[in-house]
């Protein structure tokens, strides 16, 4: 059985564009994790998402393994990208769109092969 840490790592490095937060991208349950996915989504490319209040164990164990203490998590290409602030901050200079753009151009033709 895989332990939580392994479980994590595993979902950074099989998902290209991943965002930790709290709910889901229909039903934020807070404000940042909100912020967060709508930045994410005007960007117009798919991303997967873990719901960390369905997974403790990850809640507990993610800001350990990112250095990071708070959520939503953007990770991109298995680097973090950083938290709501950054997120939108990336977004409102113009610089999260082509970030997702490119990730998943260069992601979808390995999806199709």
């Amino acid at each position: 059985m895989s332990t939580t840490v392994e479980n994590i790592q595993r979902q950074i490095s099989e998902n290209p564009i991943l965002i930790y937060m709290k709910g889901t991208p229909q039903l934020p349950q807070c404000g940042f994790s909100a912020q967060t996915v709508q930045a994410l989504m005007a960007c117009g490319e798919r991303f997967a998402f873990v719901n960390v209040l369905d997974n403790p164990d990850i809640r507990a164990e993610l800001p350990k393994v990112a250095n990071w203490p708070t959520f939503p998590q953007l990770w991109v290409e298995g680097e973090l990208v950083g938290g709501c602030d950054i997120v939108v901050e990336m977004y409102q200079s113009g610089e999260l769109e082509p970030l997702i753009k490119e990730t998943a151009a260069k992601h979808q033709d390995d999806a199709e092969q």
